[in-house]
């Protein structure tokens, strides 16, 4: 790959000093200037194989086995403390050496079963572990090199800008949900002549007309709802003709410089078809809030759009994601609009123009935010869509096969749909210890000893490997808890799809509703519940199991390993248990902590300098100096600053202590609304300094972390239970149930 001082991988001569002595001694034999012309470059990548496959297949007895293993986890503990990016790659190969020599063996040396149910349970635990571990290694091509792509400019002379239509498409969602996004698409920095903002409603809702011809968008409608937001977004197109389309979800508030950040890269690059960026939230989603980790830990998304979608990058590989994203109709259009085979239309839209041969691109900067989902229900019924679609998308157009695609991509694309197959091997990883402590079954025919010199070995590599090129995206064993919740609901819409993609229908996720009352939602926890009572069981019958076998030294050890295997089950089933345990949101409209530059006015004229704390639709919190106190209810003028610019609002004060004071807006006129989207949700710089402050990825910190949350997770279920029961007694329980299909 050529570069040019415009490309996103060029050195730059300030990066060039930053870089650490093992960069600057690799990167001539990485990026080819050593390694000559392309044959020898394949004739060394064969040799590398050859190497790394007798590196894998190599006999060794289960004291050398150890030995190797302890040589290779300390170079790699050594590496982890070093910089730069290709000790990141070493990391990665002792990695794929540590779990590559562990499925060997496992697959050659392990699988002699000698009963029917060790026979059944080990082909499980196998085949789950295969998964795994080829998941495990596509991630590492996938990520190994995030691009880290940067924006480039627009023409300075704006009349040479593209013309652009802004599609905000809503289905039910309420107005006060969508206004916000509308205001935002209105205080877009772009010439207005050159931009055109279109509500696509396909609730056809009277209120939302009356709305859009006040502020000056087009209300756009259909007669049909066929094929969702897909169809609505693929009618826009035949009554539009704007260059290019910006496209955001009801709730998403693009900040103004969104256009700006965006676009360059479709003048550079004739063949650029989409360019994303991050899917960024305000609000706390059910993990989050139900387990306190709102800002602390990294959010299930986090992963995909920090590193996962950058990796993609690298290989033309990035996927549109239905939201934050800029299109070229022309392109759009030849591929027939938005993809309707599938409920994820956006990620089938990507493949579709990948196979023509076109590019995308992604900018990890976030230039818009939305709301999170309020309840676990709702979680789930938004990723049993995701995982139907992505099965869908490999039954119906497999990125293995076909035409269009570099090998790259459709390693990337293979890797994002087999993530959604995760159910099978996440619930056999938790019962898995259980057929030996209740059924005495062998399912690993190898001494506890021999499995642990070969299997941890694997874990910890992965553990340190990942934790390095993740810690700011996602911490340690996190992944673990979000799957094992997961897990029970997305198996059988997968298999389903598998076996049939045209089951299921796409699902609108709802947003801005409230939550009155903590609760804990016995319905939706149910399968997790029933695993964490299988594994208490079970740990109960190893104990017992010890007690009546301590003369047998081979069983206790194996005893041994496969509780300590089901006390880790436990302790996540225990997180799992407690992000069940929904948690009051009286607000319908979240508070965002950010603080920058306002001041008060009071009835006598005078005027205090100070800074914001939070803000929301409804009100503002504001910092003041520790010994002043505002009287509450006193009717104030406030000013929040934008660079040069002042946007004023009338408010009263609804809460005071000495230096903080939260004001409640009076009603506010239109412009004023819009004046408090531009000067608060839309500002440039609202989103970019979001994880400020929060520690990175330690394995054993993040440990225990989790470990503390899943035991005040069993803690709470206890609690629960007990005041549910005591409730029912008193006859005033009132049953909370949850469709995770729909999050009702």
């Amino acid at each position: 790959m050529s570069t040019t001082p415009e490309d996103p991988l060029v050195d730059t001569n300030a990066q060039a000093q930053r870089r650490s002595r093992f960069d600057r001694f690799a990167s001539p034999l990485i990026d080819g200037r050593m390694l000559g012309t392309r044959v020898v470059a394949v004739l060394l990548g064969i040799f590398a194989l050859a190497v790394l496959y007798f590196v894998w297949t190599v006999p060794l007895e289960p004291v050398q086995q150890l030995v190797f293993a302890v040589c290779c986890f300390i170079c790699a503990l050594l590496f982890r403390r070093a910089e730069g990016h290709y000790v990141t790659l070493v990391m990665i190969m002792l990695s794929v050496i540590a779990t590559g020599r562990y499925m060997y063996w496992r697959l050659t040396e392990t699988t002699h079963w000698q009963h029917p149910l060790d026979a059944a349970w080990g082909l499980l635990l196998v085949s789950a572990e295969v998964y795994a571990a080829l998941v495990l290694l596509l991630g590492y091509f996938q990520t190994a090199w995030p691009l880290k792509r940067k924006p480039l400019p627009l023409p300075v002379d704006r009349s040479e800008w593209p013309t652009v239509d802004v599609f905000i498409p809503t289905y039910n969602e309420p107005l006060s949900v969508v206004k916000p996004t509308v205001y935002a698409a209105l205080a877009l920095d772009y010439p207005k002549d050159k931009l055109s903002i279109h509500v696509l409603d396909d609730g056809r809702r009277p209120e939302f007309k009356a709305f859009c011809e006040e502020v000056g968008v087009a209300w756009t409608t259909r007669s049909n709802n066929l094929h969702a937001k897909a169809g609505n977004i693929n009618e826009a197109l035949k009554i539009t003709d704007g260059e290019y389309l910006a496209i955001f979800d009801c709730d998403h508030i693009p900040t103004r410089s969104f256009l700006q950040i965006g676009l360059g890269w479709f003048l550079r690059d004739k063949r650029l078809s989409m360019l994303q960026t991050p899917h960024h939230f305000f609000s706390a989603d059910p993990f989050e809030k139900n387990l306190g980790t709102f800002r602390k830990v990294p959010n299930e998304g986090e992963l995909f759009y920090g590193l996962v979608q950058d990796g993609n990058d690298l290989w033309n590989a990035t996927f549109f994601c239905g939201s934050c994203a800029l299109l070229r109709r022309s392109m759009v259009e030849e591929i027939g609009g938005i993809a309707v085979e599938t409920v994820t239309e956006d990620a089938h839209t990507a493949l579709k123009l990948h196979r023509r041969g076109y590019t995308t691109a992604y900018l990890a900067i976030p230039q818009a935010a939305g709301l999170a989902t309020e309840n676990l229900g709702g979680h789930i019924g938004q990723r049993i869509r995701w995982a139907r679609g992505m099965t869908q998308i490999f039954r119906i157009d497999n990125p293995l096969s076909g035409h269009g695609l570099s090998l790259g991509q459709r390693l990337c694309y293979l890797n994002a749909m087999m993530h959604f197959f995760y159910g099978v091997p996440r619930l056999v990883f938790l019962t898995a210890p259980l057929a030996y402590l209740f059924f005495n079954a062998h399912i690993i025919e190898a001494l506890a000893g021999t499995i642990a010199v070969y299997a941890l070995p694997h874990m910890f590599h992965a553990s340190i490997t990942n934790s390095r090129m993740q810690r700011q995206f996602r911490h340690s064993f996190w992944s673990e808890v979000y799957e094992s919740v997961l897990a029970s609901y997305i198996t059988a819409p997968t298999l389903l799809a598998l076996i049939n993609p045209k089951l299921g229908k796409f699902n609108v996720t709802a947003k801005g509703g409230r939550i009155e009352e903590q609760y804990f939602d016995w319905s939706i926890s149910r399968p997790y519940l029933i695993l964490l009572i299988l594994n208490l069981l079970g740990f109960v019958a190893g104990g017992w199991h010890i007690a009546t076998n301590w003369n047998s030294h081979s069983e206790v050890e194996t005893t041994i390993l496969n509780l300590a295997w089901t006390g880790y089950n436990m302790l996540i089933l225990g997180a799992s248990v407690a992000a069940a345990r929904e948690q009051r949101q009286v607000r319908s409209t979240p508070r965002v902590a950010m603080r920058f530059p306002a001041s008060l006015r009071f009835a006598t004229g005078r005027t205090l300098a100070c800074e914001t704390v939070d803000y929301g639709e409804g009100g503002v919190a504001l910092k003041l100096p520790s010994e002043v106190h505002v009287p509450l209810h006193e009717s104030v003028v406030v000013s929040l600053f934008r660079g040069n610019d002042e946007f004023v609002f009338p408010a009263d004060v609804t809460y005071s202590v000495p230096g903080r004071v939260g004001l409640q807006f009076e009603p506010l006129t239109r412009a004023q609304e819009l004046e408090f989207v531009e000067s608060t949700f839309a500002r440039a710089d609202a989103w970019t300094g979001w994880a400020e402050g929060r520690e990175v990825d330690t394995p054993l910190r993040s440990l225990g972390h989790v470990m503390s949350v899943g035991v005040s997770g069993i803690a709470g279920l206890f609690e629960h239970l007990r005041g549910d029961l005591r409730a029912l007694i008193a006859g005033k329980h009132k049953t909370v149930t949850h469709d995770p299909r729909t999050g009702k």
